[in-house]
């Protein structure tokens, strides 16, 4: 299935926060609610938020940004990834004068045992 820029969802959970649906929940067979592409622009943030049974992980694809993990701050640039486990807090800053492009994923930890890998 292709889905063009043009046809993608966007929203916006607070001022200087777009989000782009880039896979919908339900076509991640129940696994996951979120594959967005988010932008942050300069001054912007998303707050502090725990997901529970929930893990997120975060690609920076352009920018940097200051980012909340489970209370300890990390700071983020082009290539980084960040994941957040299951139950941990988290939040993003863009305290830079640049916008930050991030892609998002949310999975559940219900598909299996929190914190667990498998080798395939």
């Amino acid at each position: 299935m292709l889905r063009k820029v043009t046809d993608q969802k966007m929203f916006s959970k607070s001022p200087g926060v777009e989000m782009h649906v880039l896979v919908e929940p339900a076509e991640m067979y129940e696994a996951g609610r979120l594959c967005n592409r988010i932008t942050i622009a300069p001054g912007a943030s998303i707050t502090s938020h725990i997901h529970l049974d929930e893990m997120e992980a975060f690609y920076v694809v352009t920018g940097t940004c200051k980012m909340e993990d489970n209370h300890e701050t990390v700071y983020l640039t082009k290539g980084d990834v960040l994941i957040t486990p299951h139950n941990q807090s988290h939040a993003i800053y863009n305290d830079s004068s640049e916008p930050v492009e991030l892609i998002a994923m949310i999975i559940s930890t219900k598909q299996g045992i929190p914190g667990s890998s498998k080798a395939m």
